[in-house]
């Protein structure tokens, strides 16, 4: 199941723009979010 993430908050100072509604469902950067995902499931994360 596939959850929509809304925020509710604004920070001070800043409005929301309307016209970026339309990226809301779409997913970007497909290639790299994939590539992402493959390096933390194979080498992890970075020891701090």
């Amino acid at each position: 199941m596939k959850e929509k993430k809304t925020i509710n908050k604004t920070l001070k100072g800043f409005t929301k723009n309307s016209k970026l509604d339309k990226y809301a469902d779409k997913v970007l950067f497909k290639d790299k979010v994939k590539m992402a995902n493959h390096i933390l499931k194979t080498v992890g994360l970075p020891k701090a």
